[in-house]
């Protein structure tokens, strides 16, 4: 229960790919973190690519970054989406400028592109989305979880158990630097 007391921010819409949502989300839980699902609507219900639904506690221009201790950004279709709200571009820079962690997994690295914030960073994505970070000026690598500064990044659901596990981690170690 490490991070009792602490909030995660977790972006979603629609179409976002099932596990990549609730894996990460109750690996936080099972941490001691409230998450809060923030989405374009609030108490509205969101369906991942498989079906498997999910409900927003609040809309994206309804939280600030500040509240929380981390962001993270699921995979699937709705970073495409996502990607595309003010708002959304908005917590994400606000979350990158105080180096608080942030986690992306699969395809949201579209969001964090759009952001523009992955510059000289090295991240890892689904094969897919390669020639888009690194047209963002990021270098990209084919591991199943990687870790430069602030931002954590994972490939696709395979490794979910490794990228969860880690970002419960760095989540760890930064509440302890806000505590010194």
């Amino acid at each position: 229960m490490e991070l009792t007391g602490s909030k995660v921010l977790a972006f979603v819409d629609e179409e976002f790919e099932d596990l990549e949502m609730w894996y990460p989300v109750l690996r936080l839980r099972e941490s001691g973190a409230a998450v809060d699902i923030v989405g374009p609507k609030a108490k509205t219900v969101y369906h991942g690519k498989y079906g498997v639904p999910i409900t927003t506690d609040y809309a994206f221009d309804e939280v600030k970054s500040s509240d929380y201790l981390g962001l993270y950004v699921p995979g699937g279709w709705a970073p495409d989406k996502l990607r595309r709200y003010k708002d959304v571009l908005r917590l994400t820079q606000e979350f990158h400028a105080a180096t608080k962690p942030i986690a992306q997994i699969c395809h949201a690295g579209w969001v964090l592109i759009s952001a523009k914030i992955i510059d000289g960073y090295t991240l890892t994505s689904t094969p897919g989305i390669r020639d888009d970070i690194e047209n963002a000026g990021a270098t990209w690598v084919d591991e199943e979880v990687v870790v430069d500064r602030n931002i954590i990044s994972g490939r696709r659901p395979p490794d979910l158990p490794a990228f969860s596990k880690r970002f419960v981690d760095e989540l760890i170690k930064f509440k302890g630097h806000q505590a010194n």
